[in-house]
């Protein structure tokens, strides 16, 4: 089935009628107009996350949309502990110093499970803009149109499968907390001169990796990672 996840962009009636049509499940970031700001601060009952961090939910009905809509609204304080805050203050109410110090975010959606979860799987796309700009920078995601539909989409499968492939290989090879781009990992790994050894002298041929001193020690780790179960550890939530 999957879910259709979006920003504010697709707040819109036309596109939230056509997904429930096609049985997509989604949550949909929801603008903070002066209607919506008004019945968070009527309707909303706040659940404590965490300090700073609090959930909320209600059915609210745009202007000119036919049916309410389950809304998911997340308020985070600007003191608030860990991590940038986002969110947007509630321009209705400027005047309220007890409500300013929060920022709200508002997501509609047609999902039953609890609001925090909610909130946790639309928080999920966040680094999506990121993987967008990597697969464009290094892999050319929009720099090929090909004159043949289907051969734009060959290539396109093509650069999504060497893109999995190098996610793979960070994950499994590199594991660093560091996510290295490709540009850097062709110059740290790829990029290595290198040759086949088949002296007569040799009972087998060798593999040669032209590898300055220092760093011998690093690259050879790497292969020893690969030869390795890779192990799944959580991670760690800051929310």
């Amino acid at each position: 089935m999957g879910l259709f996840r979006a920003d504010s962009g697709f707040y819109d009636k036309v596109i939230v009628a056509w997904l429930k049509a096609k049985k997509i499940c989604h949550i949909i970031s929801a603008r903070l107009t002066q209607a919506l700001q008004q019945s968070i601060v009527d309707q909303c009952k706040w659940q404590q996350v965490e300090v700073g961090l609090e959930v909320s939910e209600l059915s609210y009905q745009p202007h000119g949309w036919d049916t309410q809509q389950r809304l998911v609204v997340v308020r985070q304080h600007i003191k608030r502990r860990y991590g940038a805050v986002a969110g947007k203050t509630l321009s209705l109410f400027a005047d309220d110093p007890d409500l300013q110090g929060w920022r709200y975010g508002a997501m509609l959606t047609d999902l039953s499970i609890p609001a925090l979860e909610v909130w946790r799987l639309y928080r999920g796309r966040a680094d999506c803009e990121n993987r967008i700009k990597e697969l464009k920078a290094d892999f050319g995601l929009d720099s090929f149109v090909l004159r043949e539909f289907w051969a734009t989409e060959a290539a396109l499968g093509v650069s999504m499968l060497s893109y999995n492939l190098m996610s793979v290989f960070r994950h499994a090879v590199m594991r660093q907390k560091v996510h290295h781009t490709l540009s850097t990992l062709h110059h740290q790994v790829p990029a290595v001169g290198a040759l086949w050894d088949d002296n007569s002298k040799n009972t087998k041929q060798t593999f040669r990796l032209a590898v300055a001193r220092k760093r011998r020690p690093w690259f050879e780790g790497l292969w020893a990672n690969a030869g390795e179960p890779v192990r799944l550890t959580p991670k760690p939530s800051n929310s």
